[in-house]
């Protein structure tokens, strides 16, 4: 099969204006499958911004650009006009350093993190270990959101090692600084038993404001309000103070707000809000609240002009 002479431009376009572009499923802040995941995350690790096609959203760039590369599988990385390839030689690039030579930036970090691990966690960690065949190591991922995650498999020889007390932890070069300081250890009760990771360089959790307490910062002017609720919801309802509302249009300038700028997110009754909070927490902003009972619970408490819908 050809690829259509329009199609073939229209993407040759795309990369002579982007020096990075990821062909994915899904959009980098919400990808929709797991390699595309994996892509994403280690570029925005790295980048404060790229280029990327979310192919579902392209029929003919979801086929097409298979064709253009004679790469049959998404996601596809391009670097100044040059296919790169899936989420998998991302990976082993990264591992070697030579990624961030692709893209122009110096040489990783490899200072091995300091990792603790706990006698409790450390026995666990051994008999999972006890029948490892030569050449397979322990090996810990860090997501952009901070969630860890043990696996065992081949050392490929050009990770970073950390030494917890004799026991070899083989990281990437983004995931090392994100590891260091962290306490590992192992927990029994209601809900079973594993490993329990406590991550000092995480953003602190997403936390709860009443209404009342929203009320009182607003007026001493120490909290910025972010409604995320669709534009038919904040028609039926506006929310009276001063607010930011997220949409397309305003996604990016809020998303390169400080990260220590105290945030609160509204929605209908608190359920957008929290997941809209939870993606701010995902960026590093470190103090961000979701609003409990939303501008329903706003127009029941405290300001009754506020319809209810």
């Amino acid at each position: 099969m050809s690829l259509d002479p329009a199609l073939r431009q229209r993407i040759d376009s795309l990369l002579q204006a982007n020096p990075v572009v990821l062909f994915m499923k899904g959009q980098p802040s919400a990808p929709r499958c797991g390699f595309s995941a994996k892509a994403a995350g280690i570029l925005s690790s790295l980048l404060p911004s790229y280029a990327s096609v979310d192919v579902l959203e392209d029929a003919d760039i979801r086929e097409g650009i298979k064709l253009y590369g004679s790469w049959p599988t998404i996601p596809q990385l391009y670097v100044r006009g040059e296919l790169v390839g899936g989420s998998d030689i991302i990976e082993e690039l990264l591992g070697s350093g030579e990624l961030h030579t692709l893209l122009g930036l110096a040489a990783p970090d490899r200072t091995p993190p300091t990792i603790h691990v706990t006698p409790a966690a450390r026995v666990q960690i051994d008999k999972a270990m006890a029948d490892v065949p030569a050449g397979v190591g322990l090996h810990l991922a860090i997501d952009p959101q901070f969630n860890a995650q043990f696996q065992l498999k081949p050392v490929a020889g050009r990770e970073i090692v950390a030494d917890a007390d004799g026991l070899k932890i083989h990281l990437d070069p983004v995931s090392a600084p994100r590891a260091n300081g962290i306490a590992v250890d192992w927990v029994e009760d209601v809900r079973g038993a594993g490993l329990s990771i406590r991550n000092p360089n995480a953003a602190p959790p997403v936390k709860s404001i009443s209404v009342q307490q929203l009320h009182d910062r607003i007026i001493t002017g120490t909290i910025d309000v972010i409604d995320v609720r669709p534009a038919a919801g904040r028609a039926m309802a506006a929310f009276p103070q001063p607010h930011e509302v997220l949409d397309d249009a305003s996604r990016a300038r809020l998303e390169a707000l400080p990260k220590d700028v105290p945030l609160a997110f509204i929605c209908h009754h608190g359920s957008s809000s929290r997941r809209a909070a939870e993606h701010f927490r995902s960026l590093g902003f470190h103090d961000v609240y979701t609003v409990d009972g939303g501008i329903d619970a706003w127009a029941k408490e405290i300001d009754p002009k506020v319809p209810v819908y």
